[in-house]
């Protein structure tokens, strides 16, 4: 029996062949356009700026969360200025004179504050302008607060001299401290009369020689003098 069918069937293989030539030349054809276009949306959304919401307040450095982080932390006080927006002299490694004017008798070392927990207890020490102190210190409810201070007892002038006191008594009369997170960092302390310090970071200290750094058991035992 003759197959009409097969002339049929064999016709319409070149059309098939043809069309599928003919798509492939369109897939060919399209393919670098789409990968460009794809390219150049991924270059442009790269290139998108990022918003930054400079209007932003920065953080309260009172905040009670950000004074707990004081622990194992080292400072040099670097501004005092006082409730009436007048500044009190800060004695620094640059500083040549007093208060008053006059040129120190001494080179000046910046008043300093280390709180550690080294001694598996919360300790403060430091030099407040003329000599060296510890004691204890706390952190409760967001206020850094400390204990009795001692200290040794030389003598002293020039800016050095003449800040040690009022520092002294300013740790015995804080009423907020706080600490400012962004750079530069800071430890700031507010006093009961309203007067403000600023404290930096400093590296840990080293260990040092002097009279003033190495008090003797008679001294270390006696109360770091407050207001004098």
């Amino acid at each position: 029996m003759r197959n009409d069918a097969m002339p049929h069937r064999s016709s319409t293989r070149p059309a098939a062949r043809k069309f599928a030539r003919l798509l492939a030349s369109r897939v060919s054809y399209t393919a670098p356009f789409a990968a460009a276009a794809a390219a150049a949306l991924l270059l442009a959304a790269c290139k998108l700026p990022v918003h930054q919401d400079t209007s932003a307040p920065p953080p309260d450095p009172f905040n009670p969360a950000a004074t707990q982080l004081l622990d194992n932390t080292h400072w040099q006080l670097v501004e005092w200025k006082r409730a009436d927006g007048t500044q009190r002299a800060v004695p620094a490694a640059s500083s040549a004179t007093a208060e008053n004017g006059a040129p120190d008798a001494r080179p000046a070392r910046p008043v300093t504050l280390d709180l550690s927990t080294a001694s598996g207890q919360r300790r403060a020490s430091g030099f407040s302008g003329c000599n060296r102190y510890m004691g204890t210190y706390s952190l409760k409810n967001g206020l850094l607060s400390f204990g009795q201070l001692a200290g040794t007892r030389m003598a002293c002038v020039g800016t050095g001299g003449e800040i040690e006191g009022p520092y002294l008594d300013a740790l015995a009369h804080i009423q907020r401290s706080g600490v400012q997170m962004r750079e530069p960092q800071a430890l700031l302390i507010v006093l009961a009369n309203g007067d403000r310090l600023t404290f930096a970071q400093a590296g840990a200290p080293a260990a040092s020689s002097g009279p003033a750094s190495a008090p003797s058991a008679a001294s270390a035992a006696a109360p770091a003098q407050q207001g004098k």
